[in-house]
């Protein structure tokens, strides 16, 4: 099976841009869809400065993708209430998912539709739970996983970031092919809003050699 490894941030908004065209690749039964977190922001603050330019960049992204941040999210931005944004703990919340036997790709999803669409504060415990809950996890098998992927989340980052530079990846969203022992990467940039040309791209990735 060919591998995709899919190198990202959960608070990276051109990641959240690329969730369509990953979500097709994620349909697709010859491929594997390997997760890979990066850690961009560490609890970061974010300055009034920032905020601008994020509200400048999300007006790209929503034009070059076709993603929809909604207003909630777009409100939380603007306004003065203090923002916080966790690459960490929400790459913790993807691999506790993957932990309780669910698919680390849904959580990802959430956690994008609760911050870009629905503005909520996804650095809060309380809000992680109840979107593990909309996935079928139990407060009780979430409770049992989070510390379990607390004690992998910072060496996982790290190896992401070893892999990147490997192949020589400069941000995110990025793909990285492993095929038939070799690897070659791609940018999803060149297929947002080319959902057909992106479709036969994916079933032209062979299983065999």
């Amino acid at each position: 099976m060919v591998r995709v490894h899919y190198i990202f941030d959960p608070m990276c908004g051109w990641c959240f841009g690329a969730t369509s065209l990953m979500e097709q690749l994620a349909q697709q039964s010859h491929l594997e869809l390997v997760l890979h977190p990066g850690g961009m922001m560490d609890k970061a603050q974010i300055s009034p400065d920032f905020r601008a330019h994020i509200l400048q960049a999300d007006q790209r992204i929503q034009r070059e993708t076709g993603a929809e941040f909604g207003e909630a999210y777009l409100e939380r931005v603007r306004s003065g209430q203090p923002l916080v944004l966790d690459s960490y703990f929400t790459a913790q919340a993807i691999i506790a998912a993957r932990l309780a036997g669910k698919r680390d790709f849904d959580m990802l999803k959430a956690i994008q539709r609760a911050h870009y669409q629905q503005g909520l504060d996804v650095t809060q415990t309380d809000v992680m739970q109840q979107l593990a809950q909309t996935m079928g996890i139990t407060p009780e098998t979430w409770q049992n996983v989070m510390p379990q992927a607390a004690a992998k989340v910072r060496s996982d980052i790290a190896q992401t970031q070893r892999l990147m530079q490997q192949l020589g990846l400069g941000g995110f969203p990025s793909l990285a092919i492993e095929q038939n022992n070799e690897w070659y990467t791609l940018s999803p940039s060149h297929y947002y809003r080319r959902p057909q040309e992106w479709q036969a791209w994916l079933e032209s990735l062979s299983v065999t050699a």
